[in-house]
């Protein structure tokens, strides 16, 4: 005959294991009148034929029919309450679950009208805890018949809805501030997340204790990374690859760019958001176009065919970037030279 389990207890202090399974595979054969010890922390939940019959609180408990009713359905009065039969506890801890990390992979995308291109990317990370609320739902919704259920089995899910829910109160809150009241605004908005959160939760038979803001902040994604991200068509990355580059090269101590090469890109990126600011963005002329630029070009036109400065030109020139021939005391750079400057 199975063992027949006496005394019912997992005495572990549930540090990072949100439910244990008692047994841990297959069924246990209990009897009448075994003793189940549950912690001052923990809630045990039993089940049979995958059906919760019944969840105990803190203290020592005697199993009989009276205190899980369901019971007499399964076993009636045939064999004088001494029977043993088949069943599975759940240990739900009912600790708080505190100082999880979360972050943004991705940036989120939030309008940021008048400024720039008119929408920004927003990058953060901080903490935040939980605590299971419904030890039976939380079982049946989430663990299933896993013998053990950690913190690690879940984590990446309440990510996800967090994240989720921080991307509703970002786009909400853009609505009423600029990009840059609303980094100001992070215990605001922690707190809205963690109220509109709290449903998701509540579903899987959790409570989102607390959700803290410890950094967040405009993104340092590139051009490229932008244009994989589907951001910018191609006539608005052509213009913000350019920026880039004159900005790479005033970071280049060994191009002789400078400052000046800096400033530029700045100026570049102005011109591109200045667009932004009347509206959707518009793709620019294409190069020799509406306008006519010829196929040797001074700097000056150069900058003009860029939609840079001129020093922005000569500084690429200095560096090496941009290839061009000087003639006298003067420079000339070919359309080619420059649509290579552009695609390198």
């Amino acid at each position: 005959m199975p063992r027949i389990f006496d005394v019912i207890e997992y005495p572990n202090e549930m540090a990072e294991v949100i439910v244990h399974r008692f047994p841990e595979r297959g069924s246990g054969d209990f009897r009448i009148g075994s003793q189940l010890i549950v912690r001052e922390s923990q809630s045990a939940v039993f089940f049979r034929d995958g059906h919760a019959l019944d969840t105990f609180g803190p203290g020592r408990h005697t199993i009989t029919t009276a205190n899980i009713p369901l019971l007499i359905d399964f076993l009636g009065k045939l064999f004088n309450e001494r029977t043993p039969f088949t069943a599975e506890v759940y240990f739900v801890s009912r600790r708080e679950f505190v100082n999880k990390k979360w972050g943004t992979p991705q940036p989120i995308i939030v309008r940021n009208p008048g400024m720039g291109l008119g929408v920004a990317l927003l990058q953060g990370f901080g903490t935040y805890s939980f605590q299971v609320n419904d030890p039976q739902q939380f079982v049946t919704q989430v663990v299933g018949t896993q013998g053990t259920y950690r913190t690690t089995d879940i984590e990446d899910r309440l990510r996800a809805m967090l994240l989720s829910t921080l991307q509703d109160v970002l786009g909400e809150t853009a609505a009423k501030h600029s990009v840059p009241e609303m980094i100001g605004l992070t215990e605001e908005i922690g707190a809205a997340v963690r109220a509109k959160a709290q449903d998701d939760f509540a579903t899987l038979g959790l409570t989102l204790k607390s959700f803290y803001i410890g950094n967040l902040k405009p993104s340092e994604k590139s051009a490229q990374e932008l244009r994989e991200m589907g951001m910018l068509d191609m006539a608005t990355y052509t213009q913000l690859q350019a920026a880039d580059a004159m900005r790479d090269a005033a970071q280049n101590p060994s191009g002789g760019a400078g400052l000046t090469a800096g400033i530029g890109a700045g100026i570049g990126i102005g011109n591109l958001m200045q667009q932004a600011t009347s509206g959707a963005i518009q793709p620019p002329t294409k190069p020799g176009a509406a306008a006519s630029f010829p196929e040797v070009m001074t700097p000056s036109e150069a900058a003009a065919y860029l939609k840079v400065s001129e020093e922005d030109v000569m500084a690429a020139i200095k560096d090496g970037s941009l290839k061009a021939k000087k003639v006298g005391n003067v420079y000339r750079i070919s359309k080619a030279a420059l649509e290579e400057f552009l695609n390198s």
